[in-house]
Protein backbone atom coordinates (compact mmCIF):
# COMPACT_ATOMS: atom_id res chain seq x y z
CA UNK A 1 0.00 0.00 0.00
CA UNK A 2 1.75 3.63 -0.91
CA UNK A 3 1.42 6.02 1.72
CA UNK A 4 2.86 9.64 1.73
CA UNK A 5 3.81 11.06 4.76
CA UNK A 6 3.80 14.66 5.43
CA UNK A 7 5.65 16.45 8.45
CA UNK A 8 6.92 19.79 9.14
CA UNK A 9 4.11 21.88 9.53
CA UNK A 10 2.95 24.24 11.94
CA UNK A 11 2.47 28.06 13.16
CA UNK A 12 5.24 30.57 11.91
CA UNK A 13 4.93 34.62 12.01
CA UNK A 14 4.86 36.18 8.86
CA UNK A 15 9.25 36.03 7.49
CA UNK A 16 9.74 33.04 8.75
CA UNK A 17 10.61 29.40 7.03
CA UNK A 18 9.19 26.37 7.40
CA UNK A 19 10.71 22.58 5.85
CA UNK A 20 8.04 20.07 5.01
CA UNK A 21 8.88 16.53 4.62
CA UNK A 22 7.16 13.88 2.47
CA UNK A 23 7.91 10.58 3.06
CA UNK A 24 6.79 7.67 0.50
CA UNK A 25 6.51 4.16 1.75
CA UNK A 26 4.79 1.21 -0.29
CA UNK A 27 6.82 1.96 -3.74
CA UNK A 28 9.67 3.51 -5.19
CA UNK A 29 9.07 7.01 -7.48
CA UNK A 30 12.41 7.35 -8.09
CA UNK A 31 10.99 7.77 -12.02
CA UNK A 32 8.33 9.88 -11.25
CA UNK A 33 7.94 13.95 -10.59
CA UNK A 34 6.67 14.21 -7.13
CA UNK A 35 5.48 17.84 -5.59
CA UNK A 36 3.58 20.13 -3.55
CA UNK A 37 0.45 21.47 -3.61
CA UNK A 38 -1.88 23.34 -0.69
CA UNK A 39 -5.19 24.07 -0.46
CA UNK A 40 -6.73 27.26 1.69
CA UNK A 41 -10.05 26.99 3.48
CA UNK A 42 -12.93 27.50 0.67
CA UNK A 43 -10.75 27.86 -2.48
CA UNK A 44 -9.22 24.64 -4.81
CA UNK A 45 -6.23 22.77 -4.44
CA UNK A 46 -3.64 24.80 -5.94
CA UNK A 47 -0.64 23.73 -7.58
CA UNK A 48 3.22 24.72 -5.48
CA UNK A 49 5.97 23.02 -6.91
CA UNK A 50 7.18 19.94 -8.63
CA UNK A 51 10.47 18.31 -9.27
CA UNK A 52 11.55 15.89 -11.85
CA UNK A 53 12.09 11.99 -10.96
CA UNK A 54 16.27 12.98 -11.29
CA UNK A 55 15.92 16.22 -8.76
CA UNK A 56 17.59 17.90 -11.55
CA UNK A 57 14.62 20.10 -12.71
CA UNK A 58 11.78 21.53 -10.64
CA UNK A 59 8.63 24.35 -11.79
CA UNK A 60 6.67 26.25 -9.51
CA UNK A 61 3.83 28.69 -9.12
CA UNK A 62 4.81 32.11 -9.64
CA UNK A 63 4.32 33.45 -6.39
CA UNK A 64 6.68 31.49 -4.45
CA UNK A 65 9.40 31.88 -6.75
CA UNK A 66 12.22 32.74 -4.81
CA UNK A 67 10.62 31.87 -1.88
CA UNK A 68 10.27 28.39 -1.81
CA UNK A 69 12.70 25.53 -3.28
CA UNK A 70 11.48 21.77 -4.09
CA UNK A 71 13.92 19.15 -3.39
CA UNK A 72 14.26 15.50 -3.26
CA UNK A 73 16.26 12.12 -1.85
CA UNK A 74 16.09 9.97 -4.32
CA UNK A 75 17.41 7.27 -1.69
CA UNK A 76 15.10 8.23 0.95
CA UNK A 77 12.12 8.10 -1.06
CA UNK A 78 11.60 11.69 0.15
CA UNK A 79 10.10 15.17 -1.12
CA UNK A 80 11.13 18.78 0.86
CA UNK A 81 10.16 21.87 0.43
CA UNK A 82 11.70 24.81 1.72
CA UNK A 83 9.55 27.75 2.80
CA UNK A 84 10.88 30.98 3.48
CA UNK A 85 10.04 34.47 3.80
CA UNK A 86 6.58 33.48 4.60
CA UNK A 87 3.32 35.59 4.02
CA UNK A 88 -0.25 35.22 5.57
CA UNK A 89 -1.85 34.39 2.17
CA UNK A 90 0.68 31.17 2.27
CA UNK A 91 -1.22 29.79 5.27
CA UNK A 92 -3.32 26.49 3.68
CA UNK A 93 -2.95 22.70 4.26
CA UNK A 94 0.22 21.74 2.51
CA UNK A 95 -0.54 17.82 0.37
CA UNK A 96 2.27 16.14 -1.42
CA UNK A 97 2.01 14.59 -4.54
CA UNK A 98 3.63 11.78 -6.43
CA UNK A 99 3.36 10.23 -9.78
CA UNK A 100 2.10 13.10 -12.12
CA UNK A 101 3.13 14.22 -15.47
CA UNK A 102 6.44 16.08 -15.62
CA UNK A 103 5.06 19.74 -16.56
CA UNK A 104 1.79 19.57 -14.99
CA UNK A 105 0.19 21.66 -12.17
CA UNK A 106 -3.58 20.04 -12.13
CA UNK A 107 -4.07 18.33 -9.13
CA UNK A 108 -6.43 16.22 -11.45
CA UNK A 109 -3.12 14.25 -12.82
CA UNK A 110 -2.12 13.34 -9.63
CA UNK A 111 -2.05 9.87 -8.87
CA UNK A 112 -1.26 9.22 -5.50
CA UNK A 113 -1.67 12.12 -2.19
CA UNK A 114 -0.21 12.46 1.29
CA UNK A 115 -2.90 13.65 3.92
CA UNK A 116 -1.83 16.72 4.41
CA UNK A 117 0.06 19.08 6.92
CA UNK A 118 -1.50 22.41 8.34
CA UNK A 119 0.44 25.61 7.27
CA UNK A 120 -0.28 28.95 9.34
CA UNK A 121 1.37 32.23 8.69
CA UNK A 122 0.40 35.14 11.22
CA UNK A 123 0.98 38.36 10.52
Amino acid sequence: QVQLVESGGGLVQAGGSLRLSCAASGRTFNRDTMGWFRQAPEKEREFVAAISWSGLTTYGLESVKGRFTISRDIAKNTVYLQMNSLKPEDTAVYYCAADLPYGSSRYQDVKYWGQGTQVTVSS
